[in-house]
């Protein structure tokens, strides 16, 4: 059977006003289409829906029967189709999978949840970890929203770059470098160095940016994360470089020291991504707001 579902609301508007002028008034379509649409809905149901008595027009016994049916389906129809962008914090229940860069959930998580616990207390986050390799999660809508540095390519995944952080040294106190009145390219190449990969890659754009000068430096470690590698600083000569908004904790509750980086590296950009598929998401547009107030204001 084919079904049209513009059937549905002229039944619905017949039973309603009684009438085919009423019903034709009701739609916003003139009477003679009316009339050959309660044809055509009594060809579908074999039932005459409304007869005529008198002047008036009277609804059938199945008529009556299936009105408020009718109408409770017509109403899920629009619900379906037209769905309301209107959003209830306080009664959402939702769990939501972030994959931020370790270093963002540290910085930004606490911030981030605060928020959401003050405006919707039965929505959930769950932070996992970064991958070393590139993973379809987000495609498949296994997480709802990444943060790092890292922008999207594929087409139907969207990129905003909320924030960004200039790169600096991060040494351990009595360093010899925290001794200099200001550090160097070549007394920084001549250091020894961790790189901060969760690949485990031994060379970045900073290796890019010395080599413009004639210059190497010995990456002797890899860290996955940030929060490693400055364990390795703290106990060692190494010189790690990080992004300034990651290194805050760390020079507070390790006692390390932060020095400005003598190359010319543009900052690190910290991206939000999603899938176009939660573009217009209510809920998902709000967490992406407060991502992003969280992301901005944090860094």
């Amino acid at each position: 059977m084919q079904l049209d579902l513009n059937l549905l609301a002229a039944l619905d508007a017949l039973l309603e006003e009684g009438s085919v002028a009423g019903a034709a008034a009701r739609l916003h379509v003139t009477a003679p289409a009316m009339s050959r649409s309660l044809g055509r809905i009594r060809r579908t149901t074999g039932d005459q829906i409304l007869v005529r008595t008198g002047r008036t027009m009277t609804p059938t016994p199945y008529a009556i029967a299936v009105r408020e049916q009718v109408h409770a389906l017509l109403h899920q129809v629009r619900g379906v189709l037209a769905p309301s962008r209107e959003l209830d914090l306080a009664t959402l229940e939702r769990t939501f999978t972030l994959r931020w860069h370790d270093s963002l959930v540290a910085l930004s998580g606490p911030a981030l949840l605060a928020a959401v616990r003050g405006q919707a207390p039965g929505v959930r986050l769950r932070f996992v970890p970064e991958s070393s390799v590139d993973t379809p999660e987000l495609r498949r809508g296994e997480v709802d929203l990444e943060a790092n540095a890292s922008r999207a390519s594929a087409p139907d995944v969207r990129a905003e770059r909320v924030a960004e952080s200039r790169p600096v040294i991060v040494a351990a106190q009595g360093h010899p470098l925290t001794r200099v009145e200001a550090v160097t390219a070549e007394q920084y190449a001549a250091a020894e160095h961790i790189n901060i990969s969760r690949r485990g890659r031994l060379s970045n754009v900073v290796d890019d940016a010395l080599a413009q000068l004639g210059l190497t430096r010995r990456v002797v470690a890899t860290a996955p994360t940030e929060a490693a590698a400055f364990e390795f600083a703290r106990e060692s000569d190494l010189l790690a470089t990080a992004p300034e908004a990651t290194t805050r904790s760390a020079v507070a509750d390790l006692g390390l020291v932060v020095l400005p980086l003598p190359l010319e590296l543009p900052s690190a950009p910290v991206y939000l991504s999603w899938h176009q598929r939660y573009d217009t998401d209510p809920a998902h547009t709000w967490l992406r707001t407060l991502a992003r107030t969280a992301l901005t204001t944090c860094q």
